[in-house]
């Protein structure tokens, strides 16, 4: 029987920006994936928890960038989840819900890099395909390392999305709106008015 495939989007999307949704749709297109979930964190383990924006406008601003595409559906799933949130966790619900589905975990490299200090590394492997696009912040060589590393260890292969880096960072949207400097075009417009009419970012 053929597999339902879907990808995840995880992250903070702090604010979610261009280069998420690049790389959503560059992953769905490459890989044949059927759909792409966007889960926002909710309380993620690797974060300052008070620098991250309220949980509610981070999925608001989710669903307005996600929303003309009918291939993008989006989550609560995490936020909804109290307590400290896990990607285990999550693939482990995602499963129980999606009967002959195939998950693609989609992620920067700067992830990869950090994987096994993700919780249940080795397991969250076997249950899931990775999907990485390089970034700016991590060489080459630094990610080439890690891939092998995770194969040799885990017998696990990460796939690499060949597309070109796009530099683009939440926190620098989050900077430049400090700055009072334009996001046009960093950010749909309708998560820029989102953005601007809530005032977020600015303290």
């Amino acid at each position: 029987m053929i597999k339902y495939k879907m990808g995840i989007m995880g992250g903070t999307f702090d604010p979610i920006h261009i280069g998420h949704l690049i790389l959503a749709e560059e992953a769905k297109n490459h890989f044949g994936l059927d759909k792409i979930i966007f889960i926002p964190t909710g309380k993620p383990p690797h974060k300052h928890w008070d620098n991250v924006a309220d949980s509610v406008h981070r999925y608001e601003m989710t669903l307005i960038a996600t929303i003309d595409n009918p291939d993008f559906i989006v989550s609560s799933i995490e936020i909804d989840r109290e307590g400290t949130t896990y990607t285990i966790d999550t693939i482990k619900y995602l499963i129980n819900q999606y009967n002959n589905t195939e998950f693609y975990f989609i992620t920067g490299a700067d992830s990869i890099v950090e994987i096994f200090k993700w919780k249940d590394t080795e397991k969250l492997l076997s249950l899931c395909n990775f999907i990485t696009a390089k970034r700016a912040i991590v060489s080459d060589n630094k990610l080439e390392k890690t891939i092998l590393d995770i194969e040799k260890r885990l017998g696990t292969t990460i796939d690499i999305l060949p597309i070109p880096y796009i530099d683009i960072s939440s926190t620098n949207i989050r900077q430049r709106i400090k700055r009072g400097k334009s996001i046009k075009y960093y950010v749909q417009d309708g998560v820029r008015e989102y953005i601007l009419k809530n005032k977020l970012y600015i303290d």
